[in-house]
């Protein structure tokens, strides 16, 4: 019975690690997104004068 507990326990926080690094990367992508939005705008702008 304990090898089933701790292959619960294992798996959950496996689980749990994995959609933090998850939304964690979600949240990157957004930001390296915004940063290459701004870097076009940037390059646009600067071309133009």
């Amino acid at each position: 019975m304990r090898p089933l507990i701790w292959g619960i326990v294992v798996l959950l926080l496996v689980l749990w690690a994995g959609g933090l690094a998850l939304k964690l990367l979600g949240a990157a992508i957004h930001i390296l997104l915004v940063a290459a939005i701004v870097l076009v705008l940037w390059n646009l702008v600067i071309s133009r004068t």
